[in-house]
């Protein structure tokens, strides 16, 4: 389907008795106006989604778990959350209609990020000390599967329960030892909050036997059977906005800055490729393009979450995503 007939399908599905106009699609992300929102930002700014038939509006998160319940319930129709919440959140709630479609962080930055002045450097450093979490942390949500890969004792560790706002700084000041967050995060409120770089331990989950997925796109399953040309535009436009960060991150950075004119350009692009680096452009993606899963990854990151936690229902892979949305690859393929 051509861009042309996307938007056209788009205008109509669009109802509300208006012919021809844009589809609403306000979007609902996991957390601030950081570094890798940046790719969102760009494509309002640039008109990508415009292109589509589509205006965007972008609303910050609490958290990666914070966008499930907004599109669940309809409040938003297309969000970005953390793929393992969604699949637990669908095995107690089987009937919401909320799925992911479009993975982003093909590798996810879950991580413990410690201070090797205070004794952490490795896993097994956790063990007698103070991990800061915040309850509604992505990072935290699958902290027990990495502890249970490393043979961490959790009655080892003191889990101090933090907010987002004072996980950082208390870091900072030495009042816990570690905290769990997404890595390219914490590593850099941490630098700008004057914490030496070689101070800074970044214990990545997926480097120590976690197979898990990262943060992907989703979408209300209603208002996505009602416009699923729509959906793919969107899908489109998302692709379109990393492919343009990665080629100007200077011109993304400045998209974001617009939303957050407080934010620190220079650390914020640090931030953005660091995304892109570990999280987004992985070896699999350049190979296969962005979006997909691979569905022997996908089972046994399944198998892997029953390890920690008891589903109510027998697990299917079906059920937890959905790649009918995405466009072609030759969209998805960045370089």
């Amino acid at each position: 389907m051509t861009a042309k007939h996307i938007i056209f399908a788009g205008a109509i599905t669009f109802a509300a008795g208006t012919a021809f106009a844009q589809t609403e699609m306000p979007f609902a992300l996991d957390w601030k106006f950081e570094g890798p929102a940046a790719p969102y930002t760009y494509a309002v700014d640039a008109g990508l989604f415009e292109a589509q038939g589509l205006t965007v509006t972008i609303t910050e998160g609490a958290g990666s778990l914070d966008a499930i319940p907004k599109v669940a319930t309809g409040a938003f129709p297309v969000g970005f959350a953390d793929i393992n919440s969604v699949m637990r959140f669908l095995d107690q709630n089987p009937d919401a209609p909320v799925m992911p479609v479009m993975m982003v962080y093909d590798k996810p930055p879950f991580a413990v990020v410690g201070r090797v002045s205070q004794g952490v450097s490795e896993p097994a450093d956790l063990e007698g000390r103070i991990l800061g979490a915040p309850p509604p942390d992505g990072a935290w949500a699958q902290f027990p599967i990495f502890a249970a890969e490393n043979d961490l004792d959790i009655d080892a560790i003191t889990v101090e329960p933090v907010g987002f706002p004072t996980r950082e700084p208390m870091l900072a000041q030495g009042e816990v030892d570690a905290v769990t967050g997404f890595s390219f995060s914490s590593t850099l409120n941490l630098i700008r909050l004057g914490v030496p770089e070689e101070d800074i331990s970044v214990i990545l989950m997926a480097d120590y036997g976690v197979e898990l997925y990262g943060n992907a796109i989703i979408i209300n399953t209603d208002f996505a059977e009602a416009n699923p040309e729509a959906v793919t535009g969107f899908l489109t436009a998302i692709a379109q906005g990393w492919q343009a960060a990665i080629d100007e991150p200077d011109a993304a950075i400045e998209a974001l800055l617009k939303r957050n004119p407080a934010a620190d350009a220079d650390l914020e692009k640090r931030r953005l490729q660091l995304s892109i680096d570990a999280n987004v452009l992985t070896d699999f993606v350049r190979e296969n393009g962005m979006g997909n899963i691979d569905p022997e990854r996908f089972a046994a990151a399944i198998e892997q979450t029953k390890t920690v936690y008891e589903f109510q229902n027998e697990p299917d892979a079906a059920a937890f995503f959905d790649d009918s949305y995405l466009p072609g690859d030759d969209v998805l393929m960045l370089k």
